[in-house]
């Protein structure tokens, strides 16, 4: 596994493109249980179908978290576009308490303005509404607004539809490998790539802004890290010394990257100042320090370490002070990724055979695996640390899928060509 994230695998075939498809998300387990909610399709003003189904995104997002069961459209006793147009007591006694119900008109300019209203319906009062007026390739993105407005007024946690994901999607053609880094939308829609190559990449990072991502490209047969900006396709080339340039991590701040550096002999923890260009040593050992996570503060770096003997995860400070060994139940721990809220860390569990997606809990809850196995790698927390996006494989190729953090919800996101690897779910994008 650690491997997978420093040997210089050289590939040197080349297709022209790869074509994209939509990553199809696919609910295996969820809550037993899970709160009913009537999204009722939205009255919409014009005489030709509109060119989005909101309802339909919103539905799909609250259903994929498996915290709600949304209601079939065949089952909504009514079809109210309003507050003042439902009738509580059709609704009441089983169907659904809440009902999210909206409007879609068109513009004169051509742009469409949205509102929709998060009813209770045992109350009879509105819990929520929103307005607003967007371009017609900006409505899925209102949609999924929507989604994380009902999400965070019924859960009290921040919803996490509006975020993006990015991967690396590999298609073998015979001997022919094409590889590209992706960006898609959290439910695998509208992907796009952001740079293609014929050799591998690996380990794409989201600016804590989302609008650049670091990762590692062999496009030159040797690692090298590149920084993008995904608005202007700008690409600046930040680590390409002699070894190994691999595994960058952006800073809370964004000012700053960790790195796994082996300039100096051994592969060690680095830090790189984007501000001024320096570069800063953190680890010195003999043994291989890779993948570094930033702690939500920004003082301390966990990482991958087999100075023990085995891969194991430790935290060092950046202020000083020797590394302290986090992990040590297993054979393997390493591919941290750290919750937004610094409690607890995801991470490569090796044990018995297979390699697993663990949650080790910091305030001392212990190690607790999420997944089955046997080869599940690349766990990325989403920003409300609600879930998890990793690696794994499905009929002998590399397919992703998310759990939740209690590890009661399981979801396997699939292509119907080729494979995807690397995940990483992007900040939140306000």
């Amino acid at each position: 596994m650690m491997a997978r994230r420093i040997l210089l695998i050289l590939i040197l075939l080349w297709l022209p493109g790869i074509v994209q498809a939509a990553l199809e998300i696919r609910v295996t387990q969820g809550v037993e249980g899970a709160t009913p909610v009537a999204v009722v399709p939205f009255a919409w003003s014009g005489a030709a179908k509109p060119p989005q189904d909101l309802a339909a995104i919103v539905a799909a997002d609250l259903g994929r978290s498996g915290r709600f069961a949304p209601v079939a459209r065949e089952d909504l006793p009514a079809r109210p576009h309003a507050l003042d147009q439902v009738e509580m007591e059709r609704w009441r006694g089983g169907v659904s308490d809440y009902l999210v119900v909206g409007r879609l008109d068109r513009l004169e300019d051509g742009r469409f303005r949205v509102r929709f209203q998060l009813i209770d319906a045992v109350s009879g009062r509105e819990m929520e509404g929103y307005r607003l007026t967007v371009p017609v390739e900006r409505l899925r993105r209102a949609a999924h607004r929507i989604s994380d407005i009902v999400y965070e007024r019924l859960t009290g946690e921040r919803g996490a539809f509006d975020t993006r994901v990015a991967y690396v999607r590999v298609i073998r053609d015979g001997e022919d490998t094409r590889y590209a880094l992706q960006v898609a939308d959290a439910d695998g829609h509208d992907p796009r790539t952001v740079f293609r190559s014929r050799r591998p990449i690996l380990s794409p990072s989201w600016s804590p802004d989302g609008q650049r991502l670091a990762y590692v490209s062999f496009e030159n047969r040797r690692s090298e890290v590149y920084i993008q900006d995904l608005s202007s396709g700008e690409r600046t080339r930040l680590a390409s010394y002699a070894g190994i340039n691999g595994a960058p991590a952006w800073s809370p701040d964004g000012q700053r990257l960790a790195l796994t550096l082996s300039r100096e002999g051994d592969p060690d923890i680095h830090v790189y100042d984007l501000r001024d260009g320096s570069l800063r040593r953190v680890t010195r050992d003999r043994a291989i320090d890779t993948e570094p996570q930033w702690m939500p503060d920004g003082r301390s770096l966990v990482f991958t370490s087999d100075r023990a003997g085995r891969p194991q995860l430790y935290r060092v400070d950046l202020r000083g002070g020797r590394p302290q060994r986090l992990s040590f139940q297993g054979r393997y721990n390493g591919d941290a990724a750290v919750a937004p809220d610094g409690d607890r860390i995801a991470m490569v569990h090796g044990e018995g055979g297979g390699f697993r997606i663990a949650l080790l809990d910091l305030r001392g809850g212990g190690l607790r695996p999420l997944t089955d196995g046997p080869m599940d790698e690349s766990p990325s927390f989403a920003p409300n640390g609600s879930m998890l996006i990793y690696a794994t494989a499905q009929d002998g190729r590399g397919v992703l899928a998310a759990v939740s953090a209690d590890g009661r919800v399981h979801q396997r996101l699939v292509l119907q060509e080729g494979e995807v690897r690397e995940p990483a779910w992007s900040p939140f994008l306000d």
